[in-house]
C-alpha cells in the first residue's frame, strides 16, 4: 500500500460537475474524501454552489486546497495558450485582478489555505521586458493572498523547471510556490518530470496526480493518458516524495476522455497499489 494513499483528494473540475450535489456524488463513488475545489464556478454562480461547503462538511468531504482559472485562456494549441494564459496579457490583466481578489474573499470563507493556478508563460530571462512586468503582477497576487493567510501555487508545465525555479528565487516569496504536475512536463515537451521533481521541491505546495505521453510531433501537444498508463515513472515520483518528506495534498486531475469517475478510479486503485 501506498503510504500517500490517504494523502489523495480529486481535483473538482475534472469531474465537471454541474451542481454540487452532483460533485458529492461523484467523490462518494470515486471514494475519496477530499477535494481541491475550482473556485471559478462559486465566484460566478453564488446561488448554486453556495451550499457546498455545509454540503461537505455534512458528509465528511475536505477541501485541501482551490483553484481558479484566468481570463481567456485558449488552449487550442501550444502557441495560443502561450499568447493567452495566465496573468501575462496586458488586455485581461485589469479583469483578471478584479477576479482575484473576489476569489481570495471567496477562499478565504471556505478556509481554504492553499489556492492554485496558471501564472503563464514566464519569461526565460530577467532582461525580457516581460520578466519585471510579470514578476510585478505574481508579488501583488501573492501579497493579497499573503495577508489572507492563503499560500500559492503556480501549475508546471509551461517553462522548464531551471526557468520557474529562477522566478520563484528572484521573487523570494516563502508563500509562493509550486503545484507539481508532472503529466504537464510531458504534455507541453518541458523536461523529465522526475529531474523538475528535484529541482523544484524546495518550493513545492501540492502534486497533481495526471499522466501523459510525449508528442512524437513537434510544436503539438502530448496525450494526456489515465495515471499509470504514461510516461510518469511513478514509483521513482513517490520514492522521491517520501525520501524529501513531503506532507502536501495529491490531487488527482484527469482532463481529457469522457469516463472521468472511472478514470479517477483506476488512478486511486494504481497509486493505492505502489509500495
Amino acid at each position: 500500500m501506498n503510504p500517500f494513499s490517504h494523502r489523495l483528494a480529486v481535483c473538482s473540475w475534472s469531474l465537471q460537475p454541474s451542481t454540487p450535489s452532483q460533485l458529492l456524488q461523484n467523490l462518494t463513488e470515486i471514494g475519496i474524501p477530499k477535494v481541491q475545489l475550482a473556485l471559478d464556478p462559486l465566484r460566478e454562480h453564488p446561488a448554486l454552489w453556495e451550499p457546498v461547503a455545509q454540503l461537505f462538511a455534512n458528509q465528511g468531504i475536505e477541501i485541501v486546497s482551490g483553484m481558479f482559472g484566468t481570463v481567456g485562456e485558449d488552449y487550442s494549441t501550444l502557441e495560443t495558450i502561450k499568447q493567452s494564459g495566465g496573468v501575462v496579457p496586458d488586455h485581461t490583466w485589469d479583469q483578471n485582478w478584479r477576479q482575484i481578489q473576489q476569489t481570495v474573499r471567496l477562499a478565504t470563507q471556505l478556509g481554504i489555505t492553499l489556492v492554485t493556478f496558471h501564472a503563464g508563460f514566464l519569461p526565460h530571462e530577467e532582461s525580457d521586458p516581460a520578466f519585471a512586468k510579470l514578476l510585478g503582477r505574481i508579488r501583488q497576487i501573492g501579497e493579497l493572498f499573503g495577508e489572507a493567510g492563503i499560500e500559492l501555487g503556480f501549475e508546471t508545465g509551461q517553462e522548464t523547471a531551471e526557468t520557474l525555479a529562477s522566478f520563484l528565487a528572484r521573487l523570494s516569496m516563502p508563500g509562493v510556490g509550486v503545484n507539481f504536475d508532472p503529466a504537464n512536463l510531458l504534455l507541453y515537451e518541458k523536461g523529465d518530470p522526475i529531474a523538475a521533481l528535484e529541482h523544484l521541491f524546495p518550493w513545492l505546495k501540492q502534486c497533481h496526480i495526471k499522466d501523459a505521453k510525449r508528442t512524437r510531433v513537434p510544436g503539438t501537444w502530448g496525450e494526456e493518458v489515465v495515471v499509470g498508463t504514461g510516461e510518469v515513472d511513478w514509483p521513482v515520483f513517490f520514492q522521491i516524495l517520501k525520501t524529501r518528506g513531503y506532507r502536501g495534498p495529491l490531487a488527482i486531475e484527469r482532463e481529457a476522455g469522457n469516463q472521468r469517475v472511472a478514470d479517477i478510479r483506476s488512478a486511486k486503485a494504481f497509486i493505492e497499489s505502489l509500495s
